[in-house]
């Protein structure tokens, strides 16, 4: 089981900037990937970012130019950093691992989520 524990959330003007974190319970050298979403009020949970354990990123539309996914191997942490701020970005942001695990037989994929940190834009 994978414990993850985001923070960093708030209440932020537009124009501001918020870095996230999510801390994880083993080695995320150890999780294929982990990636961080939003989901705002009555919307579904979309993916922005991911990172991969050799540090490969991968971003969504959304999160192009203003989002940056960045690890630390050493702090068993993710990060999202969120510049330019805008109304439209306040939501929960998640943060999720997915593993690979051999059970002997079949490769199976498993996911864990953080419980969320809110964002909050707003002047």
């Amino acid at each position: 089981q994978v414990q993850l524990v985001e923070s960093g959330g708030g209440l932020v003007q537009p124009g501001g900037s918020l870095r996230l974190s999510c801390a994880a319970s083993i080695t995320i050298l150890k999780i294929n990937r982990m990636g961080w979403y939003r989901q705002a009020p009555g919307k579904q949970r979309d993916l922005l970012a991911t990172i991969s354990s050799g540090g490969d990123t991968n971003y969504t539309d959304p999160a192009k130019g203003r989002f940056t996914i960045s690890k630390d191997n050493a702090k068993n942490t993710v990060y999202l950093e969120v510049n330019s701020l805008k109304p439209e970005d306040t939501a929960v942001y998640y943060c999720n691992a997915l593993l690979y695990v051999f059970d002997g037989y079949n490769v199976k994929s498993m996911e864990h989520w953080g419980q969320g940190t809110q964002v909050t834009v707003s002047s």
